[in-house]
């Protein structure tokens, strides 16, 4: 019976010690100054100006994505008035977030879609024309 506590015992403080570790972040250094704090840890304690932070914050992109269903393949994108392409070479296309005016036209010129969309960051928008 003892033999049982003592394997389980042993088996419980694995994973105390390591699944911390194992679901921790890789560590990220802020600042990017490796000078005398980095050589020498007595004068300026063990981190220096350039430390290492278990947890920083990474940020999101600021960007969705925009998809057009259509058949019209050769149909030109306009965003907010500039020519991006045409939907054939788009396919889903990266677009900043916020407020656009999103326009398909024909090779011969003729406006066939036009609409204003709020991009989210992260999302894609599908648009049917």
């Amino acid at each position: 019976m003892t033999r049982i506590l003592k394997y389980s015992a042993l088996a419980v403080l694995a994973l105390a010690v390591f699944v911390p570790a194992a679901s921790a972040r890789p560590f990220v250094v802020v600042g990017g100054y490796f000078g005398p704090g980095f050589y020498a840890p007595a004068y300026y304690g063990w981190y220096g100006p350039a430390y290492a932070v278990p947890y920083a914050a990474v940020p999101a992109p600021n960007v969705g994505k925009v998809k057009f269903d259509t058949k019209m393949k050769d149909a030109g994108v306009f965003v907010d008035g500039g020519y991006a392409g045409t939907l054939r070479q788009l396919g889903t296309f990266p677009l900043r977030a916020g407020s656009h005016d999103i326009e398909l036209r024909d090779p011969s010129g003729h406006t066939i879609f036009q609409e204003r969309i709020d991009v989210l960051s992260g999302k894609t928008i599908k648009l049917a024309a």
